[in-house]
């Protein structure tokens, strides 16, 4: 009956289990509960940690100051490398614009050439027979006569004014006669070799052998291009009439061993 009754009350016999794993469960995740000289020791280990911790943090901001002080140097060594690099370089552009002067043929500087004046052309003082100017007049006279039958309604004859006419068809016949000033033009002439073994004097002396009717070769010289390649710049004095650039040019490039190109450097009217 008492076994019977205890079946049907309410009662937690299993509690002290329950208590068991509870304890377990905070153990785990609290640590085990010490005793009160286990809390002493305890106590003790807690005031030499904060010590500790000082050192490691101390350990740490050392090693972090050796590593700022490496990388400081570091960037000091980029700078000089680039420092180093800038002044290369702007020596390089330097060399580069040196040795090519002919990539501006625009601002080529070319020395100014004097004017070359014209010889002045003797006067001469032209004589013409009395017995032709008499026959001029003579004619010019009745020329007049006939513009002057057809013109004239009276049919007046003036001999001042005939011989006023025949003196000044005289004086435009003389002037008309006198030779004319002749149109000259100087020119600058570059003649560029193909490369640097081109022998520069047999090339200026093919060049001199040309010859027109109107041409005069000047004085010439050799200017540096580049690379060891120099030019020849000669000077010529032409008479527009006779000679051209476009023939000059052709009867140079005619010397196809010598010669790459000719260019005009420079054209004044003389």
């Amino acid at each position: 009956m008492a076994a019977n009754f205890l079946m049907h009350e309410k009662i937690w016999f299993d509690k002290f289990k329950y208590d068991d794993a509870e304890r377990r469960h905070y153990e785990q995740m609290n640590g085990p509960i010490c005793s009160p000289s286990c809390q002493q020791s305890g106590s003790g280990t807690s005031s030499a940690g904060p010590s500790g911790d000082q050192n490691e943090l101390v350990a740490r901001i050392a090693n972090l100051e050796t590593e700022n002080r490496n990388l400081r140097s570091v960037v000091t060594d980029l700078q000089l490398a680039i420092s180093r690099l800038e002044t290369r370089l702007g020596v390089l552009e330097k060399a580069s614009v040196y040795h090519h002067p002919s990539q501006t043929p625009p601002t080529q500087h070319v020395t100014p050439m004097k004017k070359v004046e014209p010889f002045p052309a003797p006067s001469r003082k032209v004589e013409l027979p009395a017995g032709s100017l008499a026959r001029q007049a003579e004619s010019a006279a009745a020329e007049d006569d006939d513009d002057d039958d057809d013109i004239d309604l009276f049919g007046s004859d003036d001999e001042e004014e005939d011989q006023e006419a025949a003196r000044v068809r005289g004086e435009r016949l003389f002037k008309s006669k006198k030779p004319g000033l002749i149109a000259k033009s100087s020119i600058l002439l570059d003649v560029k070799p193909w490369d640097d073994e081109t022998d520069m004097a047999k090339m200026e002396e093919c060049v001199r052998t040309i010859q027109m009717d109107g041409l005069v070769w000047g004085a010439s010289k050799l200017v540096p291009v580049g690379y060891g390649i120099k030019k020849l710049q000669i000077q010529c004095v032409v008479e527009d009439d006779k000679v051209g650039t476009d023939i000059l040019e052709e009867e140079i490039t005619k010397f196809e061993d010598y010669v790459q190109s000719v260019d005009i450097a420079a054209f004044n009217k003389i």
